[in-house]
């Protein structure tokens, strides 16, 4: 398996790995309550961003030993609507346990820059590298099936809802419902 080249770029957007000082850009999206409740996670207080971060640093593709791929999405420069470049979230894909055929997307954005397309435009960056550089067979996303933001934009990118797994993750304190959305290569509109 070739060596994804990086980062990857977009009309709007650089999605780009990770860097120490990627603790203090994704803090104040991540330590919002409004973010962390549909995450695993509890909000990220500066020494967890610091934790979580040095994890993703080593994410550079699936190809590497962690067989995963963790990007910064951050705003290209020059973009006129919004001044600078910024952080605005992350997306990742991993491997499925040991199977190098199918594997998982997850994104997080800011809400303060939702609305605009920026998720789906990174999310859809993200599937041409896992269907077009890694010949990934499938693609699929797990989400708290009250995530409805998510769930409307994993059926935006054409994955289809597979599975309403009722009260089966036990998270902060509750039982939660969780959606799988799923797309294969063959399921892909490519335009």
């Amino acid at each position: 398996m070739d060596r994804l080249s990086l980062p990857l770029t977009t009309d709007r957007l650089r999605l780009r790995t990770y860097r120490e000082s990627d603790a203090q850009a994704h803090l104040p999206i991540l330590s919002r309550e409004d973010v962390s409740q549909f995450l695993l996670e509890d909000p990220w207080t500066a020494e967890v961003a610091r934790t979580e971060i040095a994890k993703r640093i080593p994410r550079t593709g699936l190809e590497t030993e962690s067989r995963a791929l963790a990007l910064v999405i951050e705003t290209a420069d020059g973009l006129d609507s919004i001044e600078g470049s910024r952080v605005l979230g992350d997306i990742a894909l991993w491997f499925d346990g040991d199977n190098d055929s199918k594997a998982e997307i997850g994104w997080i954005l800011d809400p303060a820059a939702s609305g605009h397309g920026f998720a789906t435009e990174a999310a859809i960056a993200v599937l041409n590298v896992a269907f077009d550089h890694y010949g990934l067979h499938r693609v699929f996303a797990q989400m708290d099936a009250r995530n409805t933001a998510s769930a409307k934009m994993a059926v935006r990118l054409g994955m289809r809802q597979e599975a309403h797994l009722r009260q089966d993750w036990w998270s902060k304190n509750e039982w939660t419902d969780t959606l799988i959305f799923g797309m294969l290569r063959s399921d892909r509109q490519v335009t």
